[in-house]
């Protein structure tokens, strides 16, 4: 692999008003997971499971950062980020997914997003970032229609209390991985192992994250509304090229990233059942002016990038999925999750999306990049991993493509989902018997870099 210098100051400049971030989520980080009337969300169910998350983990207290915001964003203000992207928690403000408002919870993000806007740091709320109040999944979740309309109502609640002082908002938060891996494969909350009868949860949130848009739209004039989607290159390995590899790529490429951004900004669904992922109707589950709600223009496109994905044909003709999942034959660098480490893949993503969707490409910001490394303070290779994937966005505005800023994942080590407390993304180390923050290399690295983008 090759990647620029790590040196901050050599790395390609950047637009002047590029904005510098970090991302967190509401789980992974507040902890208080049953203080000042919050309800119960999917996963404060899901950890409770056997076997369910790595160890018994819980996010009951995560960071604590529910207690120690103040904390956190005196370290936002020392590494000079323009914005934080955090997400707020639906349970703690409706702690049944809907009808009576929970003011303490409203208070909290009262008090942050003041914090933050004190200190010069613009925040970027998102909405939902997978912890669905357990009433609601207790209804059907996210395969239940009425979610959407739900969801739209809680986004009214925030933008009535926050739109004063938050301007840029996010929606949803990768529904393809909450699709996937909550509902199709179970090992994410809410634990659900439908296979491709999943596929209503993917046409559900994107209703409601243009129902969504429409109430923030109604409650925060002059807000800029985005949906951060993770999205990655298909790529098929050198010794598979056979036209039903090829096949298989389009298959795999339909269902993660057109599902999602075509609906958006071509007002279409891809043809799944080309590939027998489903019927030509959805059984009933898109009715009439759904897409155009969904495809109501954006603001901004938030795209969350780790890593290319390698697919070859089924080895099973008779599989469900019309593709398998491969791993590179190349020798990538990995990190500790073992995802490759492949920079460019960024600049051929963006460079992408440009291509496909031509000028209905709103302006992208990535809103997740990073990498996860063992514990310790001495990171360099979260720096190089960094400093590759932030030389690729470069390329791709060099390009033509309009990126207008990073938020690195993640400011503070967290709850890191199914493997609990074991992988470690943050600029921040977190001691989690204490709580105790130490940033890290990388986090001076980060530091020097926005500096020098700004001098």
């Amino acid at each position: 692999m090759t990647t620029s210098p790590t040196d901050a100051t050599r790395l390609p400049r950047l637009p002047a008003d590029f904005a510098w971030g970090a991302s967190t989520a509401a789980y992974q980080i507040e902890g208080a997971a049953y203080e000042d009337g919050k309800g119960a969300s999917i996963w404060d169910t899901f950890v409770r499971r056997p076997g369910a998350v790595r160890d018994g983990h819980t996010g009951d207290i995560a960071c604590d950062h529910h207690h120690r915001f103040d904390e956190d964003v005196s370290l936002m203000c020392r590494l000079g980020l323009d914005a934080y992207r955090f997400s707020v928690s639906w349970p703690r403000i409706l702690p049944t997914g809907a009808g009576k408002v929970e003011p303490r919870g409203l208070d909290f993000y009262d008090r942050l997003v003041d914090a933050l806007l004190d200190a010069g740091i613009e925040p970027t709320p998102t909405l939902f970032h997978w912890d669905l109040p357990q009433a609601l999944e207790d209804e059907g979740g996210w395969l239940n229609r009425g979610t959407a309309y739900r969801f739209a109502e809680y986004a009214a609640v925030v933008g009535e209390r926050l739109g004063d002082r938050v301007k840029r908002w996010i929606t949803l938060n990768e529904p393809f991985i909450h699709m996937t891996f909550g509902y199709a494969f179970g090992v994410h909350a809410p634990g659900r192992a439908l296979m491709l009868d999943a596929l209503p949860v993917a046409h559900h949130q994107l209703l409601g994250h243009g129902l969504a848009a429409e109430a923030l739209r109604a409650t925060v004039p002059g807000g800029q509304i985005l949906i951060s989607n993770n999205c990655t290159p298909v790529r098929l390995r050198e010794d598979a090229r056979q036209d039903k590899d090829v096949a298989a790529a389009s298959a795999y490429d339909a269902l993660h990233n057109r599902l999602f951004n075509d609906a958006l900004m071509l007002g279409s669904y891809p043809d799944l059942s080309a590939y027998g992922m489903t019927d030509p109707g959805w059984g009933g589950v898109v009715r009439d002016g759904d897409l155009a709600t969904i495809a109501a223009p954006l603001d901004g496109l938030g795209v969350n990038y780790y890593n290319p994905t390698w697919v070859t044909a089924p080895a099973d003709p008779a599989a469900a999925l019309p593709f398998d999942l491969a791993e590179p034959a190349e020798p990538y660098e990995r990190t500790a999750f073992g995802w490759p480490v492949v920079p460019d893949g960024l600049t051929e993503l963006l460079t992408g999306l440009k291509a496909r969707y031509g000028d209905g490409l709103p302006p992208v910001w990535i809103t997740e990049n990073g990498c996860s490394q063992p514990a310790g303070l001495h990171d360099q290779t979260r720096i190089d991993y960094l400093a590759g994937h932030i030389t690729a966005i470069a390329r791709a505005v060099s390009l033509g493509v309009d990126v207008r800023g990073y938020f690195t994942w993640s400011l503070l080590d967290n709850f890191e989902w199914a493997e609990g407390y074991h992988q470690r993304f943050g600029l921040v180390e977190v001691d989690f018997a204490t709580r105790r923050r130490t940033p890290r290399a990388s986090f001076e690295w980060y530091r020097g870099l926005i500096a020098s983008q700004r001098s």
